[in-house]
């Protein structure tokens, strides 16, 4: 006999708000960067291009401060809203994505490996991703951005509960 499948429905816990902190983060590196970039090609490449080229060395800046604007002051705050994850006694569900949206759901049956993970900017914030290996052909579901001490419960829980359900199946 087989367990039923685990209900369809939307994770309950957000990620850490330390998270909105990291995503501003990378939001002003990458604007730096790409605003350095910017002016170096309206300082050195485009005052000496030919029509209709006179054109980018306003528009790229202008493109620039857009993507600013949005990754720094817009994309952290709704990403923050949609991201969430649960770890139930039969599945972790996770749900992630801005602009498209994907759910996950992962049977604790399926479970062959659990991994904690902690980038350079992760640590500056206390924060970890819960990496979830599956015997699917989506491979690894991750947990994005948990406190650390939560990510190391997380893991912990699942690999011990993940141990338990490979014990009854033998």
């Amino acid at each position: 006999m087989t367990a039923a499948p685990p209900p369809v429905r939307e994770p309950a816990w957000p990620l850490s708000r330390s998270a909105i902190g990291l995503w501003v983060t990378e939001g002003v590196i990458s604007s730096v960067s790409l605003g350095i970039a910017a002016t170096l090609f309206a300082t050195f490449v485009a005052p000496d291009a030919p029509a209709p080229f006179p054109l980018f060395r306003w528009l790229i800046p202008v493109a620039v401060l857009v993507y600013a604007v949005v990754v720094i002051g817009i994309r952290p705050w709704v990403r923050f809203r949609v991201h969430r994850w649960e770890v139930t006694a039969e599945a972790v569900y996770t749900l992630t994505g801005w602009l498209t949206r994907t759910w996950t759901l992962v049977p604790i049956s399926r479970i062959q490996t659990v991994d904690v993970t902690r980038g350079v900017l992760q640590q500056l914030f206390g924060l970890s991703t819960v990496a979830v290996l599956t015997a699917s052909s989506q491979g690894t579901v991750q947990v994005w951005h948990l406190e650390a001490d939560v990510a190391q419960r997380v893991a912990d829980d699942l690999a011990h509960r993940a141990e338990q359900v490979r014990d009854q199946a033998t």
